[in-house]
């Protein structure tokens, strides 16, 4: 199988590099204060499911060994 040419031309490949850069160029970054916010949400948010998820553990393994004897 051949390549096709119109895809495989420099011109294309520098076009697609800048519009790449004008891509990045529009994303907006967060601030270390706002980065730092959603961090902490995020680690307190997983001590919570985690803890929830112990939670329930236990009483499905309370609740199998109550029926089980």
């Amino acid at each position: 199988m051949s390549k096709n040419k119109e895809t495989s031309s420099p011109a294309l490949k520098r076009s697609w590099f800048q519009g790449l850069k004008a891509e990045f160029g529009k994303i907006t970054w967060p601030t270390k204060q706002i980065l730092a916010k959603k961090s902490f949400v995020a680690m307190i948010v997983s001590i919570i499911l985690g803890l929830i998820i112990v939670g329930v553990d236990n009483l499905l393994e309370y609740g199998i060994k109550f029926i089980i004897g």
